[in-house]
């Protein structure tokens, strides 16, 4: 049953049956029949067949969201009695949005002190495709804004606060500031992350709420585009603290604090909430909260929160 129910969350991840069936190491007839033994078993069509793949049925969906839940607990208690035997060891998977990439090695480095038989993976993508990973079971968290938009099912731990400043050549406009305004913002051209990132929504809403029009000069999804283009001090960015201070000293670069308001969101680890959690996302949690104690007063982290809605 869960080897069957596995075949479908690949279906369901990877939405065509030739792909699916090389995910999972089988052949295309033999996905094909084991999700055709889970519709015998149930007595109804799960998935709407053609010529290629469209997609599941009502009935479909509901022993997807079934078997996501059996097959991450058939994982979790594998890890969980492997953990017993032979100690924290495997694979984690993080995904994260582009902004919060400079906070994930300082969750990554004390795990791996303290476990390291444990490896990891770490990818960059956007908030609403994390919470589809890991409903997806391709990843164990992420690490994405908390206050933004629904989180779903998830256990979050507040990590830190993102405020954004612009970073500007020296000599360029308001370079005699010590601080500008999301109106001002406006009327410089700018290098930003694509629209379908959540940081970008949030400028965009700023913007436009200050009576301006975003209009960037060069978009890219990856913050190290934006980051390098910076640098050579012919570009402007909006960008939170954060990587700004991964930027580090840069010589003729300016970074000006934002107000009027000065916008905040906070941003922190979300993993599945399960009971029992598995070995190694339960060590990722903790590991969240020390870090989270241990971060600046100015971004204080309350307590485990429990997100609630859908995403």
């Amino acid at each position: 049953m869960i080897d069957k129910l596995e075949f479908l969350l690949a279906l369901a991840r990877e939405q065509h049956f030739g792909r699916a069936a090389e995910a999972c190491g089988v052949t295309q007839q033999t996905l094909s029949a084991g999700v055709k033994s889970l519709e015998d078993r149930f007595g109804v069509r799960l998935v709407q067949r053609g010529s290629r793949f469209q997609g599941f049925t009502p009935e479909g969906d509901r022993v997807l969201a079934w078997g996501r839940r059996i097959v991450g607990d058939a994982r979790a208690m594998q890890d969980d009695v492997a953990a017993l035997r032979r100690g924290l060891t495997g694979h984690l998977r993080i995904a994260a949005v582009p902004t919060a990439l400079p906070m994930v090695a300082a969750l990554t480095t004390p795990y791996r002190a303290r476990y390291p038989n444990v490896r990891f993976s770490v990818i960059s993508t956007t908030s609403e495709e994390i919470f589809s990973l890991i409903d997806n079971l391709e990843a164990d968290a992420g690490l994405t804004y908390l206050d933004n938009e629904p989180l779903g099912r998830v256990t979050a731990v507040p990590l830190y606060t993102e405020h954004y400043q612009l970073l500007t050549a020296a000599g360029g406009p308001y370079d005699d500031r010590a601080s500008v305004t999301w109106a001002e913002l406006a009327k410089i051209p700018l290098c930003l992350l694509t629209p379908n990132m959540q940081n970008r929504r949030i400028i965009d809403q700023q913007m436009r709420a200050a009576g301006g029009e975003p209009a960037p000069t060069l978009e890219s999804n990856s913050m190290v585009v934006l980051m390098t283009h910076v640098r050579t001090l012919q570009w402007a960015s909006v960008m939170p603290a954060i990587l700004a201070d991964a930027l580090g000293p840069t010589e003729g670069l300016r970074a000006i604090p934002i107000v009027e308001p000065d916008l905040r969101h906070a941003i922190g680890l979300v993993a599945p909430r399960r009971d029992p959690a598995t070995p190694m996302v339960t060590a990722l949690v903790n590991v969240a909260r020390a870090v989270a104690r241990t971060l600046d007063g100015d971004d204080p982290a309350p307590a485990v929160l429990h997100g609630s809605g859908t995403n």
